[in-house]
């Protein structure tokens, strides 16, 4: 380990500035899991390939996710004087044809989906590029900032991703990486520091939203020998996956943050506690640490400073509830992951009994850009009490699937019909899920809906990390509020008997209707039901499990009272509750629902009507997928 100073983290971010925009064309393969499960591997390895036989003078590196994981694999090219392009839906056949027109001195066209004429760095300077240079042959391709994906969102959390190489930790320094800390340890107190922290506006992006600074000034105020920093990464939400592309595409700017806020606290150790299904995240982690500590960034003296600061990864096996930071922390200490009581709040005695700060991955990540561009810059952004941008993964019925940072206050038509561009096949918005299973879901005639905290809270649901689903008109609302009970009934801890019981006893009710042998009384009780478990759970689990079931009720009721009253599911979705027959009309006796039925339950000769057994039908819908005439009825 050698000694940090200044001298020495501006000739890193010289050699990353070199890396970053060489005087040789770069070639950049996306390769966070998004990339990875779409074939970017197979991507990154026929590049490999035509370079090592073409002797091509390129080079060839990874980066994280850029963001629009609809278009994966993606691609950036660099060429000196030339703006930097993204090319999307990459294959290895594309690649071929791609290496083609570079060797024969051109830009590739195929799948280029937009040109940068800037790059914002992180202290405000922009690199600029000369678009004239080549300009006949970029004619007509878009720049970055009007691709509809790109247009409204602000990358503060996400600023590196899919732009840097993860594993370098001099691209993160040629970015304005480290700058904050050498800021920090280079003449400002921890009490200046957190005042800083306190004047942004930033809250937790984890969950519930508690200012961040007042949660450090709370930690450092309690008396004690020692201290601690925990980097909550257990992300489990199904859908959500923010904090994974974070640490899978810009691991630094985490570490750099939590380094920030050990010195705010006056902490020497800190804590990421990452699921163990993160493996990518969790190497990248590893490479990024040893990076930190081989250039003293981590360890004894950090600049001279005499601030000492150490990181260590502890892996979470997967259960939903460790995301709470009680029982976070009991992981953490090798014990029984059970939620603890609150007070005292780990501000006062938290690990070990220490003082120990909690914040997630997203908030951390915010940090070296606020002691950098200042908290008047910061809380310039969004809205009056929730202040700055906020990282959302969009996922569901939803053109653009993706993460998205946006400001708050940007309303939800704007984030699923701008950014996302509506709803495939233009069917008809129902309803979106925020905060994960914990959330609500929020009808479509609260669509130009704010998005803050204050809001979502109003309307039913939570900020949560930043799930957000998508739901079209073929979504049943008490299924989906059925599927969101199962997951968190299986994931309760056990310890409240409300929260066990109780989330039991909703599930059974809540299947017990979509099987239709719903009772008229069962709506009113999952009400009275569902406050009751919210008022007597000790952890955020128990206190919000309720609230798909009240939220789809509170905007939904009729659908309830349908599948109740009618045994109908309005939505087609509930097995049970629907019955599949071929309107012998249009049925031209193709044959190929009969060939794909799995259960045999459709039965007719060639170029005759055919019928479906409804004693065998499963209501797996494939008849109806298959189907090229509309001869399939669903009631």
């Amino acid at each position: 380990m050698s000694a940090m100073n200044a001298k020495k983290l501006d000739q890193l971010g010289n050699n990353g500035m070199e890396s970053l925009y060489p005087e040789q064309i770069r070639i950049s393969v996306g390769m966070a899991t998004c990339g990875l499960a779409t074939g970017a591997q197979a991507v990154f390895d026929r590049f490999e390939d035509e370079l090592k036989k073409t002797g091509f003078n390129a080079v060839l590196s990874k980066t994280g996710c850029l963001g629009f994981c609809q278009r994966e694999p993606i691609v950036d090219l660099f060429i000196p004087g030339v703006p930097r392009l993204t090319y999307v839906e990459m294959t290895p056949e594309t690649v071929t044809d791609f290496m083609d027109a570079l060797e024969n001195r051109k830009i590739p066209k195929d799948n280029l989906l937009c040109q940068y004429d800037k790059e914002l760095l992180l202290d405000d300077v922009f690199r600029k590029y000369d678009l004239t240079e080549k300009q006949n042959e970029l004619s007509g391709t878009p720049l970055y900032e009007d691709i509809p994906f790109f247009a409204k969102q602000q990358k503060i959390a996400l600023r590196n991703c899919g732009i840097i190489d993860p594993g370098s930790i001099g691209e993160y320094i040629a970015r304005g990486g480290y700058r904050a800390l050498f800021k920090v340890l280079g003449g400002m107190t921890p009490e200046a520091l957190i005042e800083e922290v306190k004047n942004s506006g930033l809250r937790g992006r984890g969950g519930g939203g508690f200012p961040t600074g007042l949660k450090w000034e709370y930690t450092r105020r309690t008396e004690a020998e020692d201290r601690y920093i925990v980097c909550n990464a257990d992300e489990g939400d199904p859908g959500a996956y923010m904090d994974r592309s974070i640490l899978e595409g810009d691991p630094h700017s985490v570490i750099e943050g939590i380094i920030i806020g050990g010195y705010a606290i006056g902490a020497s150790t800190g804590f990421i506690y990452c699921r163990t299904e993160y493996p990518l995240a969790i190497e990248r982690l590893v490479i990024a640490l040893d990076q930190a500590h081989e250039n003293g960034l981590l360890g004894e003296n950090i600049f001279g400073s005499g601030f000492s600061f150490d990181i260590q990864i502890r892996e979470g096996s997967g259960a939903f509830v460790c995301g709470e930071e009680t029982s976070l922390m009991h992981s953490i200490e090798g014990v029984s992951p059970e939620p603890g009581n609150r007070p005292p709040f780990p501000s006062e005695s938290g690990l070990w009994e220490k003082p120990t700060n909690i914040n997630n991955v997203e908030t951390w990540a915010n940090i070296p850009a606020i002691v950098i561009k200042g908290s008047s810059w910061y809380s310039s952004i969004g809205t009056e009490k929730s202040k700055g941008t906020k990282v959302f993964s969009l996922v569901g019925k939803v053109r653009n699937n993706g993460l998205v940072e946006v400001p708050m206050g940007i309303t939800l038509r704007e984030i699923i019909y701008e950014i996302g561009e509506g709803i495939p096949d233009d069917k008809e918005f129902k309803a979106v899920q925020t905060g994960g299973p914990s959330g609500g879901c929020i009808p479509s005639k609260l669509l130009d809906l704010p998005v803050d905290y204050e809001r979502l809270a109003e309307a039913g649901s939570i900020m949560g990390s930043g799930g957000m689903v998508v739901m079209d008109s073929d979504t049943c609302v008490v299924d989906i509020a059925r599927y969101f009970l199962e997951f968190t009934n299986d994931e309760s801890c056990g310890k409240c008997t409300s929260c066990r019981d109780g989330s039991e006893l909703m599930l059974k009710i809540l299947t017990r209707i979509t099987e239709g042998d719903g009772r008229p009384e069962d709506v009113d009780f999952l009400l009275e039901l569902g406050e009751a478990v919210t008022d007597a759970s000790q952890c955020g689990l128990g206190q919000t499990l309720a609230n798909p079931v009240l939220s789809t009720i509170e905007y939904s009721r009729d659908e309830y009272d349908a599948h109740i009253e009618k045994a109908v599911c309005p939505a087609h979705v509930c097995k049970a509750l629907v019955v599949y027959s071929i309107d012998a009309d249009a049925c031209t006796g193709c044959t190929l629902c009969a060939r794909n039925c799995s259960a045999g339950a459709i039965t007719g000769k060639v170029k005759e009507p055919h019928l479906i057994d409804s004693d065998k039908c499963t209501r797996c819908g494939v008849c109806y997928d298959v189907c090229n005439f509309n001869a399939i009825i669903v009631e």
